[in-house]
Order: structure tokens, then C-alpha cells, then sequence
């Protein structure tokens, strides 16, 4: 009999765990698999937007260790120190060393706020749950005072090598409406900054001419092609040498890959160069690069749940011999929180090689490119916050199965009716 098939999945996040509970569910055991990453559970990170609002971060972790054991999943806590393609082995920082047949790796991005001298010391920012609780210090902060009649300037910035800073407009509605509903909106000043073309650029017109309205409706002072390059205790200067004042300063930095891989060809930042349909690693045949440790430059759940799906389908194909027809489809799909209201936003993008620029709307979306805001999008919001964590607790992957099929029928008949 033919030994099988030895799947190494590196990270814990949602590619990683989308691509091992699929191939899992495909293949049940003719299929090795083992999972590595360096910690033991999963952080919900789409719903980190909440903690500055009060949510417990411990509400967003999932624990690893009962899934995959239940699925028969391997599993080894650790980081990785090198990956070695020619001799298809990767190193663990203990000292140990699996070979594998397929390599996944999906170790995620990380960011780096060091890049803008000054923005480590003197803002807030958004990515951990560690920095959302500071995050909602300095929102308790601007309550307090302003309930009390002192006047407060938020600025909300988004420095440049940022490509999809979609949880930070989350969080400048929410924070408008959160101080509305606490009596505290009169005296605080909310500015937003970015060096993007146009608000939320990756996702095209369509939403720069809400996120537009949405500013204008709220008060909100928007700002674009500002391009941050150093912050001071209480101004932000830029490229053309103006600088914007505050007093509280809430940033996304620029992303960063997790982890580099010297053996792989990667960018600059060090994201790994990728074949688009496949997600193989430019000139492997073995070696997958789901979600955002790739170079595809949207760095977002759901693109990488539609990733990890096209890597497991390319991975089923080989192991039937059969023809690989599911290749990943860049059609995002996202449900923006503002609190009083949401807004739904379906857009297929296509690359453009253009680094300023390095998506937009595809030329033939038509219908595909919906865009819908409604308070009953919040229903959908919190159905997403439920459905992926109970997914993968119970070891199943989210875009598969009958549980994604119901819920993409609700979703499409939402969308007819609330988006267009």
C-alpha cells in the first residue's frame, strides 16, 4: 500500500484551520496531518473590534486542543525557526523537525508600528487584543471628559503600506455612535486620516461614496492621500509637511508578515510570492501559502477562508489524480459594524501589479459588486461572530458542509433584498 500523504499545516488562524479541517473532512484518515503553531487557541480576530466597547477578549478564543484531536489532527505547539523546501523539512524552536509531503503555510501577518517614528510611544493601536483594551482606555478617557464638558480631538490615521484597514472604519463609526448613546458626542472632535486615494481603497468606489456620506452624516472630518511619516506627543506629521493635532491618537499600522521564510521568494515585507489560483509558492509544487502570510494584498478572514479552500481543493485533486477546477475566486465579502447599522459589501477585485494600487473592482462585476447598509445587517455580523468559533470548536471548516450552505442562502437573500 502507498504510505500516506504527510500534510504539515503551519499557523493557527483561519487559513490554517480552514485548509486542515477541509482536507480532514474530504479525506478522513488517508491523510496524515499535523498542525503547528505557537499557540494553543484561536483568537476570533474580527470581533477584537468590540473590546475597546467592554467585550471580554477571553469571549473570542477558541480552544485548539479538543478539535483537533477529535479530528484526528496532530498537533504541535511551537514556533517554526526554518523551513527547508529542497529537503521538505521544517525546524521548531525545541529542536524538533517533521518532514512533510505538503507544506501549508498560513502564520498569518502581523503589524509594525515602529515603521512611523513616534507611533509606538504616543498612539493607540489596533491589532491585539492587548492593544484594544488601550484602545478602550483612551475611548473611556474621551467619555469622561467630554461628559464633563472638556473638549477632546480623536484622530484616527492609517499610515501608509496598510492595504485593507476595513476594522479601523468599523471603529470610527462605532465610536460615533457608542458616544451618542453615552450623551458624550457634543464636545469631541472625530478626524480621520489616511494615505489611501480613496476611503477604504481596496474596495472601490462604491464604498468611498458611503464611507463619504457616513462622514458627512456624523460629523466625522475625512481625510485622503495624507501620507503619515512621524508622530510627536501630539501631532502627526506628514510626506508634504503639514501635521494634524489630537489628543488621542487610534492607528492601524503597516502589516507585516508573522514569520519570513529566507527559502521562499517573498517581498519586501515579507509576504510570499504566490501563484493566484493555486496559492502555490512561486516555483514549488509543494509548498501553500493561504491567507495573509501570502502576497495577496487584502489581508482579510474571508479571502483567506476562499484561500485555504482552493489550497485543500488543489491538495484533493492530486491525491484523486483528478482535474483541479476550484481555484480561488477573489470575491470579498464583509459586513462592516457601525453599531446603530451595518453595512454589507460584496466586491470581486482583481489584481492590478500596480503597488500603489494593487487591487480594484473587476471591469466585468455587474451585479457581483453589492453594497447594502441596514441595522438587520448587524443580525448577519453577529451570526458570523457565532457560526466560525462554534466551526471550528467543533472541528469542521466554516466555508464548507450544510452549516456554510444555510447560511450562504441567508446571506444571498439578505443581500437581494438589503444590497445592490
Amino acid at each position: 500500500m502507498a504510505a500516506k500523504q504527510k500534510v504539515l499545516v503551519l499557523g493557527g488562524g483561519f487559513a490554517a484551520l480552514e485548509t486542515a479541517f477541509l482536507l480532514r473532512m474530504r479525506h478522513h484518515d488517508d491523510v496524515d496531518i499535523r498542525l503547528v503553531s505557537d499557540r494553543d487557541q484561536f483568537l476570533f480576530r474580527p470581533n477584537s473590534i468590540y473590546v475597546p466597547f467592554g467585550a471580554d477578549p477571553e469571549s473570542l478564543l477558541v480552544d485548539l486542543n479538543k478539535p483537533l484531536h477529535r479530528r484526528n489532527i496532530e498537533f504541535e505547539r511551537g514556533s517554526v525557526t526554518e523551513v527547508d523546501p529542497d529537503n521538505r523539512l521544517v525546524s521548531l524552536d525545541d529542536g524538533e523537525r517533521f518532514s512533510y509531503d505538503k507544506l501549508v503555510i498560513a502564520t498569518g501577518a502581523d503589524t509594525n508600528a515602529a515603521e512611523i517614528p513616534g507611533l509606538e510611544e504616543h498612539g493607540a493601536t489596533i491589532w491585539t487584543t492587548d492593544s484594544m483594551l488601550g484602545v478602550r482606555r483612551h475611548f473611556e478617557e474621551i467619555r469622561d471628559r467630554s461628559k464633563a464638558g472638556e473638549r477632546q480631538s480623536v484622530l484616527f490615521l492609517v499610515p501608509p503600506n496598510n492595504k485593507c484597514s476595513g476594522p479601523l472604519y468599523e471603529i470610527v463609526f462605532m465610536l460615533e455612535t457608542w458616544l451618542r448613546k453615552n450623551d458624550a458626542r457634543d464636545h469631541v472632535d472625530i478626524t480621520w486620516s489616511t494615505f489611501e486615494h480613496g476611503f477604504i481603497q481596496a474596495f472601490g468606489p462604491r464604498l468611498d461614496d458611503l464611507v463619504t456620506a457616513e462622514f458627512a452624516d456624523r460629523g466625522i472630518e475625512g481625510h485622503l492621500e495624507e501620507v503619515a511619516t512621524e508622530v510627536t506627543a501630539d501631532e502627526v506629521r506628514y510626506a508634504d509637511g503639514s501635521s494634524r493635532r489630537f489628543d488621542h491618537l487610534i492607528a492601524f499600522p503597516p502589516y507585516v508578515a508573522a514569520n519570513r521564510y529566507p527559502g521562499l521568494e517573498s517581498d519586501d515585507r515579507g509576504f510570499v510570492a504566490t501563484d493566484l489560483e493555486t496559492r502555490l509558492a512561486t516555483g514549488r509544487d509543494d509548498v501553500y501559502v493561504p491567507g495573509d502570510a501570502g502576497d495577496f494584498p487584502i489581508k482579510q478572514a474571508f479571502l483567506a477562508f476562499l484561500q485555504a479552500d482552493a489550497v485543500a481543493n488543489h491538495i484533493d485533486a492530486e491525491l484523486r489524480g483528478a482535474e483541479f477546477d476550484k481555484p480561488f475566486d477573489s470575491v470579498s465579502m464583509c459586513i462592516m459594524e457601525m453599531f446603530d447599522k451595518a453595512t454589507f459589501a460584496q466586491v470581486p477585485v482583481e489584481l492590478t501589479g500596480d503597488p500603489d494600487r494593487p487591487v480594484r473592482v473587476r471591469a466585468d462585476a455587474d451585479g457581483d459588486y453589492k453594497v447594502g447598509t441596514s441595522p438587520v445587517w448587524r443580525i448577519g455580523k453577529k451570526m458570523l461572530g457565532f457560526s466560525v468559533p462554534m466551526r471550528f470548536h467543533a472541528g469542521e471548516p466554516f466555508h464548507a458542509g450544510k452549516a456554510w450552505q444555510a447560511m450562504d442562502v441567508g446571506i444571498k437573500a439578505m443581500s437581494s433584498m438589503l444590497a445592490d
